[in-house]
């Protein structure tokens, strides 16, 4: 796994005003790396065509090469046009596109041949990771840019996503150029990732478009399985272990242990210990409220787990359908085995 550079200056923090958006446009187009909010999570910017660019964001990450980025566009039609047009379902790609971008929705499909997409953003893939986020400051301010910007998470590799531009600053402050700060991202969890680079579409990762939204456009969907902890990604978004907090996650927990903090839901109630911190992530067990807080929600557990005595987190049962299958993706892969 490659390693960060050392902190070398302060990251800038960027208002998401008209200047602010210029300023990091330049960086963008400068070779930078640059932090912006979308409306799923932070993600962490550089320049799609420059393999300079591509391996400071792995470096940064601290993400191994291998797994692909990315790539985000200003509008469907400069996706598109790093894409196979003789693709099986590259006209069922152009019809999700214009149903759901710009929105929660990653694409994979064949690149073309004379695609300007550096081989190190796809980790030497033949395929290609596209997408158009929404979101009045990262439409702009990939107008400005011009160009197609590799975006993964921006904080470490495996750890909790950012839904804010302290949380980027906690891990990569120093680490990168600047951050534009949005606020808050309203839904909060990363992209759906659709693979459509064979002639059945499977879903590689839950995510902000529900699988029963994508089904009611294009049909029956196939679900892949986790890859284990020593495959090779082939797509983004794969890794066994991810999203996790420093402590230990349990998950459909009824009953409390010592020590535990309680991630839960609605009027959920736990026997056993009292818990130690309890973080309800939707008091009115609204699934949208709940995906818009989880990752802050274990990020402010990680922060309490000194002044609580923490020694894990058990997380209530939750929601299986809907976006409810996106919070169980992210919930089961925080608590995998973590690498060693």
């Amino acid at each position: 796994m490659p390693m960060p550079h050392a902190p070398s200056h302060t990251t800038e923090r960027l208002d998401h005003d008209y200047d602010g958006i210029r300023r990091a446009a330049r960086l963008l187009q400068q070779g930078g790396l640059v932090a912006f909010g979308t409306e799923t999570v932070y993600g962490l910017g550089g320049l799609a065509t420059s393999p300079h660019t591509v391996e400071r964001i792995f470096q940064a990450k601290g993400r191994p090469s291998s797994n692909p980025l990315i790539c985000h566009f200003a509008t469907a039609d400069a996706a598109f046009a790093e894409i196979d047009e003789t693709a099986p379902l590259y006209e069922m790609a152009r019809s999700l596109a214009k149903a759901f971008w710009p929105g929660p929705l990653t694409l994979i499909l064949p690149r073309h041949a004379e695609s300007r997409i550096c081989p190190a953003a796809t980790a030497g893939l033949k395929t290609l990771a596209i997408r158009v986020p929404k979101g009045r400051a990262v439409e702009e301010l990939l107008q400005h840019v011009g160009q197609p910007i590799a975006a993964p998470s921006a904080n470490r590799s495996g750890r909790v996503s950012p839904s804010q531009a302290s949380h980027v600053l906690e891990e990569l402050d120093g680490q990168i150029d600047a951050v534009l700060d949005t606020g808050p991202c309203a839904v909060g969890v990363e992209s759906t990732v659709l693979d459509l680079t064979g002639t059945q579409p499977i879903l590689r990762r839950p995510g902000g478009i529900t699988l029963e939204a994508l089904e009611g456009l294009c049909g029956p969907i196939n679900v892949a399985d986790h890859m284990s902890a020593h495959s090779q990604p082939n797509a983004p978004g794969q890794a066994a272990s991810h999203y996790a907090p420093s402590l230990p996650v349990r998950l459909n927990a009824t009953h409390l242990f010592p020590g535990e903090a309680f991630l839960t839901f609605g009027n959920c109630i736990a026997t056993g210990a009292v818990p130690a911190l309890n973080v309800n992530l939707s008091l009115e067990g609204n699934v949208e409220e709940a995906a818009h807080r989880l990752f802050a929600a274990l990020r402010q557990i990680d922060r309490s787990a000194a002044r609580h005595n923490l020694t894990a987190i058990a997380v209530a049962p939750l929601p299986h359908d809907g976006l409810g299958r996106a919070l169980q993706d992210r919930l089961k892969r925080a608590a995998a085995p973590r690498p060693a």
